[in-house]
Formats: structure tokens, C-alpha cells, sequence
């Protein structure tokens, strides 16, 4: 076996080139690129590496280290985790901004590949510049803290530990079970030393993503559980659209007449139309999910974690004989609940269970109320869609306008605030990856990066990122990015002067909705969520910050002018963001849904101490599953 001679940073992105994945016997490469921003710890190894090989992996210019990993989590997840990018930085702030995109990519099970640069492995110039010194351990550096995050996690201090480190980060990043984000930590000297690589490190490898089924026995119980059923019913998660499910979930219950309601991840599922769809289910779910989820006796989850949200903080499932049987990738997701865990591959194991229950349906009269209830909540979404508020529009309002813009192929993408729950509920999806919101850790500041991660995944959809100005002005800065490599969104930006979604979660606690708008501070005070509130509004003007930035920006204070800038947008090819003003107090009802968000036990305050009364009566609704 031969061997070349190479630095260990040279190495490591010469075998990142060379990886790719298979499932369905299609086969694409594994790494599309890796984001980075230099500094002292990155830019003479990993820096080097990227430029001598940019015909072999493409080097991707950020401006800000947590949203860069933002973007490959959201490049992932529209690939349905079979394509990610890298992403480096140097050592200390820049490595420690990546620890919130870190979290973000494990908690949704998305793969990315992390490279902080680190301290001197040799110890030699100790202390250096940005670097944590720890008096009780030496080998201790703030790269330590990507280890809680990280699905995989070393440190590389030798430039041979190069061959082992890649081969495990591999491993775990094609894992559809273990996936999540990755961090080599890459001391800056290691990564200027050469080693004699044996040649076949380099060669092109194929890891095939496979389709696991659950044993035999396992199916048959679920399948005779299933006919036992009165009233079952699907919670459809992520796991659906990552394993391409979509055909084998549409076919399954229009067979068997079970209805589906679906997480954040999920939607899309199933088209909004389609007679089976009962839409969002749990906290921000709709009626028609959960008045269904509030009765049966039977939940099939696939592909999802059962959060809080989907479970409405175990309140939603109240039929006091219910029981799970859960098909997930991950054993450790397939036994929540104490379900009948059939630890597989969704779309496969669908398949599977479809066999087995061939010639079963519900009955009759359950089909027809499951048909009636999506009816009735398409209604009630035009509704909202419609409200012609004034003197500014509501969200759901804007909403509206935006889904009607869209065409069926379109992606929305947002993550935090009010808008995702009523997105959640509200938006009509008509294709498995038209609807990327990331909720598994609602990060701020994700919407821009996410939206031009997936446009980078798919140049041929139109992106529509909708963002609070909240978390605008968290992360606005890959505006530039998306204007730097071509990659056109339309940012619709919803201005409500503050964070209006907690100040909701403020005033149903008691708490008025305090330290929730953006105004001066007057009297010793930033403002209630009343009339009585000190202090003007900030003069923040959003739209010229954007103007700033290179977008095409336009205003619109009524649905009628948002419509006519969303046709302009249409035609235009950079960024654009379209600023429009609404009404932080018309929200969308939760329509009797609950989510468990402790208040006060004693307080000296009359609202709080009534939502305490509140809160103990609606904690009695939850119960464990077991």
C-alpha cells in the first residue's frame, strides 16, 4: 500500500471529498462543501487545506459561526440527511459560537460536521491567544463544551489520529439512528503536521444508509393492535420525510382510513388537502387533531420524539385505555411511552405493517368524522387567513398572503417565536419539504441561515424565510451570504416592536407581557404589555438595515401591498425582504391545547396568583403514559 504525504488538516479534507452515501441505489456525495471563518486557529491548517483542494470541496465564506452551522443543519435536513456540509472555525469565541448550532443539529437529529480549531496539543506557547486555562486540567479547553452536544466528540493530537477520528465521525454522521452533530477539536499546531497517509484513506467510500425492518413478531402484535383499534390514529414525525415515507404513508391510510396528524418536523406528511390529514397535533395543533387525539385508544407514532409540544405536555391523549406502537429508526425513540417499540425504517416498515393489515379499515363512521373534521378546519384556516384586520394586519393574515404566493414545490422556513405554532397550524403544505420550521430546539437567529441552507440543497424552489424582528435582529447577517453566492430568498419580516410571543407566554402567567416590547426605558422601567406602558417605541428601522446589507427591500403595511411585493419578489433574483408591520395581540386560538410552563406558586401579584389557579387545574390533565 502506498502512502503521500500530507499535513493532518490536508488529509482529513481530502477524505471528506471522497465520501458519499447510497440509499435506494441512488448514490451523491456525502460532503457539499464546508462553511469557515479564519482566525489564528484555522487559517494556516484546516484554511490551507480548503484552499489547495477547493476544486475537491468547496469552500463556503460565513459571517457568523453559529448561523454557518445553522445553514448546514438546514442543508441537511432538506437533503433528508443523506448530504451535510463541514464547518470551521478558529479557537475560542469563534469555536464556542458553534455550540448553540451544535445543540440545534443534535436535538433534530441532523448531521453536521464541526471542526474548531483548538489550543497548541504540544503545549508549548500555553498560554495563547483566546485561550481557557483551566488550574485543575491541563488537557481542558472550551472545545470541551461541544461535548454534551455533540453525538460524537475528540480531540485529534496527533496528525495519525486523523484516519481513526474521520472514520468514527463518519460513522455516527450516516447513522439515520445517531445522527447529530459531530465535533473533531483541531489543535492548531496538529493541524500543520505532516504524516505519511496511507493512500487508501483517500479512496472514494460509499456508506450505504439501509432500511432496517423490525422483527416479524414485533409487526404481527403491532398489526393485530392496530385491528383491535376503535379509534386509532398517526402522529406523523420527521422520521416520515427523512425516509422518503410520504407515498407509503399516503397509501397506508387511505387503505386503512387511519387519520394523521403531524409534529413541526412532520408536516407535510401528507398534502393538507388530503382527506385523512387532520393537520398539527399537540400544543400548537389544530381542533380537528386534537379532539381526535383527545379520544383514541390507539397512537401510531412514526418518526417522531414525542415532545412536549406533540403531546401537549401529556395532556393530549386522554383516552385512559390508550396505548403507542412506535416505528422509529432509534430504539431509544421507539420506546417512549411505553409503546411497542418496531425499531426500522419508516417508509419500510409502513410497507411492511401495509401487508399485514391488508383488507382492514376503520369503521364507516370514524372515516366520515375524520373527512368532515379536515373540512371544517380548512374553513377555519381561510378564516383566519381572511380577517381583514386594521389599522395593520394580524400574522395569520400574513400568513395567508404568503401561502397563497407560493407555489406547490415552494419551502417556508422559520423556527422561533409566535410564528411557528401558527404556521404550524395555519399553513396549507402541498409537498413533503414545502414546510422546514425548526422546533426541536426553536433556536433564534436560525431563519435566515436555515432558509439559505435549503436553498443551497435546491436552488430550483422558492425560499420564503419568515422572521419576527426579534430574531432578526439576533442574525440577520447571512443576508450577505445568501447575496454572495446567489442563493435568492424572500425574507418576510414581521415587525410587532418586541419578542410578541413571550409576551403572550408573559401574560398568560400573570406577568403583563414585562421586559417584552422594544422601548426606551422611562421611570425605571422598560414597559408593561398595556397602554400604561413607559417609554416610546425603539426608532429601529429594519428596513434600512436590510437596504444595508445588498437586499431588495420593500414595505407593505396591508395584506393587499404584501401581495403586491410577493408578486415583485417572484421576479426578482437577489434577496429580497419584504418589512411588514402587524398586531402582536391577534394571535391564533390554541383551541383548548396546553402546554406545561410553571407559574408562580406565591406571588404578591393578582394575575399571577389567578394563573397559578389555572395552571393547577389544568396540570391535572397530564398523566404518564405507561
Amino acid at each position: 500500500m502506498g502512502t503521500v504525504r500530507l499535513t493532518a488538516a490536508q488529509a482529513l479534507v481530502r477524505f471528506l471529498a471522497a465520501q458519499h452515501t447510497e440509499r435506494d441505489g441512488v448514490e451523491r456525495r456525502f460532503f457539499s462543501g464546508c462553511f469557515g471563518i479564519f482566525g489564528h486557529g484555522n487559517v494556516a491548517g484546516v484554511g490551507q487545506a480548503l484552499q489547495q483542494y477547493s476544486e475537491e470541496l468547496t469552500y463556503y465564506q460565513a459571517r457568523n459561526e453559529q448561523a454557518m452551522v445553522h445553514t448546514a443543519a438546514a442543508y441537511a435536513r432538506h437533503k433528508n440527511r443523506l448530504s451535510t456540509m463541514a464547518c470551521t472555525s478558529s479557537i475560542g469565541p469563534g469555536a464556542t459560537n458553534m455550540v448553540t448550532g451544535a445543540a440545534l443539529a443534535t436535538i433534530n437529529r441532523l448531521p453536521v460536521l464541526l471542526l474548531p480549531g483548538d489550543v497548541f496539543a504540544s503545549r508549548r506557547p500555553d498560554p495563547v491567544l483566546q485561550q481557557l486555562e483551566a488550574p485543575h486540567d491541563g488537557k481542558l479547553s472550551v472545545n470541551d463544551c461541544f461535548r454534551p452536544v455533540s453525538r460524537y466528540w475528540d480531540r485529534i493530537e496527533r496528525p495519525e489520529q486523523v484516519i481513526p477520528a474521520a472514520m468514527n465521525a463518519m460513522r455516527v454522521l450516516t447513522s439515520q439512528a445517531e445522527t447529530g452533530a459531530v465535533t473533531l477539536a483541531f489543535p492548531q499546531d496538529v493541524q500543520a503536521e505532516a504524516y505519511d497517509y496511507p493512500e487508501e484513506f483517500f479512496r472514494k467510500r460509499v456508506w450505504r444508509i439501509p432500511r432496517p425492518l423490525p422483527e416479524r413478531e414485533l409487526l404481527e402484535r403491532a398489526a393485530a393492535m392496530i385491528r383491535g383499534a376503535q379509534r386509532p390514529m398517526i402522529v406523523a414525525g420527521g422520521g416520515v420525510i427523512y425516509s422518503e415515507a410520504t407515498e407509503a404513508l399516503r397509501s397506508f391510510v387511505e387503505s386503512t382510513g387511519i387519520p394523521v396528524g403531524e409534529t413541526q418536523a412532520g408536516k407535510g406528511s401528507l398534502p393538507y388537502d388530503h382527506p385523512c390529514s387532520l393537520g398539527a397535533v399537540g400544543a400548537t395543533g389544530t381542533f380537528a387533531a386534537n379532539r381526535v387525539a383527545a379520544e383514541a385508544d390507539l397512537v401510531i407514532g412514526v418518526g417522531t420524539r414525542y415532545t412536549d409540544f406533540t403531546t401537549a405536555s401529556k395532556t393530549a391523549f386522554q383516552n385512559p385505555d390508550v396505548r403507542f406502537v412506535n416505528i422509529n429508526v432509534a430504539d431509544f425513540d421507539a420506546h417512549k411511552h411505553a409503546g411497542l417499540a418496531l425499531v426500522g425504517d419508516a417508509r419500510a416498515t409502513l410497507e411492511a405493517l401495509a401487508e399485514l393489515l391488508a383488507g382492514h379499515e376503520v369503521g364507516r363512521e370514524y372515516r366520515e368524522q375524520n373527512e368532515r373534521l379536515n373540512r371544517e378546519w380548512d374553513r377555519e384556516v381561510e378564516r383566519l387567513y381572511t380577517l381583514h384586520h386594521e389599522p395593520v394586519p394580524a400574522q395569520s393574515e400574513v400568513i395567508g398572503a404568503v401561502n397563497a404566493a407560493a407555489g406547490p414545490r415552494d419551502v417556508v422556513v422559520c423556527a422561533a417565536g409566535s410564528m411557528p405554532g401558527e404556521l404550524h397550524k395555519l399553513w396549507r403544505t402541498r409537498d413533503p419539504k414545502g414546510y422546514h420550521v425548526e422546533y426541536g430546539y426553536s433556536c433564534m437567529g436560525y431563519e435566515i441561515a436555515g432558509g439559505l441552507g435549503v436553498k443551497m440543497a435546491d436552488p430550483s424552489r422558492e425560499v420564503y424565510v419568515l422572521v419576527g424582528d426579534g430574531s432578526y435582529l439576533m442574525m440577520s447577517s447571512e443576508i450577505i451570504t445568501s447575496i454572495q453566492e446567489g442563493c435568492k430568498l424572500t425574507i418576510v419580516l414581521v415587525d410587532n416592536a418586541g419578542f410578541a410571543s413571550i409576551g403572550s407566554l408573559s401574560r398568560s402567567v400573570g406577568s403583563d407581557g414585562f421586559g417584552t416590547h422594544y422601548r426606551y426605558r422611562k421611570g425605571g422601567s422598560l414597559g408593561l404589555d398595556s397602554e400604561k406602558a413607559p417609554g416610546a417605541v425603539l426608532p429601529v428601522d429594519l428596513a434600512k438595515n436590510a437596504e444595508g446589507y445588498g437586499a431588495h427591500v420593500m414595505s407593505a403595511r396591508t395584506i393587499p401591498e404584501l401581495e403586491e411585493a410577493l408578486a415583485e419578489a417572484r421576479s426578482l433574483e437577489r434577496t429580497v425582504v419584504i418589512h411588514v408591520p402587524v398586531d402582536r395581540y391577534v394571535g391564533v386560538p390554541d383551541y383548548g391545547s396546553f402546554w406545561d410552563v410553571p407559574v408562580a406558586e406565591v406571588s404578591e401579584m393578582e394575575p399571577v396568583r389567578t394563573a397559578r389557579e389555572q395552571y393547577d387545574k389544568n396540570r391535572r390533565a397530564e398523566r404518564w403514559y405507561l
